[in-house]
């Protein structure tokens, strides 16, 4: 395991070591998003949910109903798999696209991808254990006793780690580290961007059935319920430069 008592292993792309946050974007202005930013400060893909047929409308508009208690993970087991949905979102303020409850709504029901890696163990066990080696990660590397306690620059440090398959010890013994990264993250971001506030931060126009795109293959022109972001700057350059 790297050494997580000191700062040397944090990125150094600004004085505080932290890359800018994403609070340099405008407010959102019309509908939600994310924390009430985004590049798209002027759309709301719900405008246009009398296009919609009623199947899908019923689908996308349950989505925003409050989400139910959690059924799958444990009330041990909440509070770490927040701060991990939150650190890997960037998720630091409401209001947030509820991540963990869409997750637990699916462990629980079963509704599983179809698939897993042969040397892994069940989609809900690795859950399970992730949680668990992230908690012993923290109490290992910052000597505290769950995840969700680190500091933010902490937490990103331990999620980091986990990114690059460098986590061992305890839990993750049990774990081909790399591949339960990919299995976490696949259902953490398919959760996000099914989300209607997802869409408005990245101007998504939503389901096109049955109203079609006019501008199919047309590169630069926008559709008419399009609008154009309040910014052109590329968000990953600003990152990784730390620019703003």
């Amino acid at each position: 395991m790297p050494d997580l008592s000191s700062p040397d292993h944090l990125p150094n792309r600004r004085p505080d070591g932290r890359p800018p946050h994403p609070s340099w974007l405008p407010r959102q202005r019309a509908g939600v998003s994310p924390q009430m930013i985004g590049r798209y400060p002027d759309y709301d893909v719900l405008s246009t949910v009398g296009t919609w047929d009623e199947a899908t409308r019923k689908v996308v508009l349950a989505r925003l109903e409050p989400p139910g208690p959690m059924r799958f993970f444990t009330v041990g087991q909440v509070p770490t798999l927040r701060a991990f949905c939150d650190t890997a979102l960037a998720q630091d303020t409401d209001p947030r696209v509820p991540v963990p409850e869409m997750i637990d709504a699916k462990l629980a029901d079963g509704k599983l991808d179809g698939y897993q890696y042969a040397d892994m163990p069940d989609d809900r066990e690795t859950w399970r254990l992730v949680l668990a080696g992230l908690d012993h990660t923290a109490a290992a590397g910052y000597r505290v006793a769950r995840f969700s306690a680190c500091e933010v620059q902490r937490r990103e440090a331990i999620v980091g780690e986990l990114a690059k398959g460098r986590l061992v010890g305890g839990p993750w013994e049990r774990l081909n580290v790399t591949r339960s990264w990919s299995l976490v993250m696949r259902m953490v971001l398919a959760a996000f961007y099914s989300h209607p506030w997802a869409w408005n931060e990245i101007g998504f126009g939503g389901p096109a059935y049955p109203r079609g795109f006019m501008r199919r293959g047309t590169i630069g022109v926008r559709e008419p319920f399009e609008t154009p972001g309040a910014t052109d700057e590329d968000p990953v350059r600003v990152v990784e430069e730390g620019q703003l």
